[in-house]
């Protein structure tokens, strides 16, 4: 008689359970999961994509990369804590850490969330790009994350700004995003250009609102993308000119890394 109780309690349980698969299941018949990333269904109900695509993913992430430009490169083919590449060539931040190369499934998710409206992709790269922040030299010595801003136009036109949906969703047990970075220029893509036309498309670009100073502060610039390192040079630039104390860099993805910068 003593048992009655408990095996009432477990029979109520199983039932829970039961049904609650019975919902989940009907769920899945009548709404699909779809991978966000190909957009084929997917089995899954808790990922975000699919199967084949967290593997191209994981491809793209991680390997080693020179912690000055965040291009792909050996420990051993570095001299102090630079690359072969960039022994010459001038970074204006501290360290920079990234998630993973520009290719891939990686790519794909990139592009389809700047330019497809797809706000909803910002999710799996906040994964990625909090990984490579906990791996960072810097992670314990920032007090703000300043996402690259857009011009007020690009923003309205594209809806959101992808760099600050980014620095919302990383996780630190101090700093916090700060958007006194603005855009003062709207500026043509960087796409199509060369390395120098990119540092002069970028000049001037930035600036820090009137009255906001950054004084001693350590920063960490946060992006999507960066090719050839023109923007956050600048951004950095700026920072430093506002009374940054040190500035660090944290991106998604590098890009062209088969190409000379």
């Amino acid at each position: 008689m003593t048992l009655l109780p408990q095996l009432r309690s477990i029979n109520r349980a199983w039932a829970q359970k039961g049904f609650s698969r019975l919902l989940e299941s009907v769920n899945h018949l009548l709404w699909p999961t779809i991978c966000l990333g190909c957009r084929t269904r997917k089995d899954e109900l808790d990922t975000f994509l699919c199967d084949d695509c967290w593997r191209d993913l994981m491809a793209a992430c991680g390997g080693d990369y020179c912690p000055h430009c965040g291009r792909q490169a050996s420990r051993f083919g570095r001299i102090g804590d630079r690359c072969g590449d960039c022994q010459d060539r001038q970074v204006s931040f501290d360290g920079i850490a990234r998630a993973g190369v520009y290719g891939g499934s990686l790519r794909q998710i990139i592009l389809s969330m700047k330019f497809q409206d797809r706000g909803e992709l910002a999710e799996p790269l906040v994964r990625i790009l909090n990984a490579a922040l906990q791996s960072a030299s810097f992670a314990d010595f920032i007090d703000w994350f300043v996402p690259v801003p857009l011009h007020w136009r690009r923003r309205l036109s594209r809806g959101f700004n992808q760099s600050r949906m980014l620095a919302k969703g990383l996780v630190h047990p101090s700093a916090t995003v700060n958007t006194d970075l603005v855009r003062i220029r709207n500026t043509p893509t960087q796409w199509s250009l060369d390395p120098a036309q990119r540092r002069r498309n970028v000049r001037g670009a930035f600036a820090v609102r009137h009255g906001h100073k950054f004084s001693g502060k350590r920063c960490c610039i946060v992006d999507d993308i960066t090719t050839s390192n023109a923007t956050l040079n600048e951004c950095a630039a700026v920072l430093r000119q506002a009374g940054a104390d040190k500035v660090y860099a944290l991106v998604v993805a590098v890009a062209m890394q088969d190409r000379d910068e």
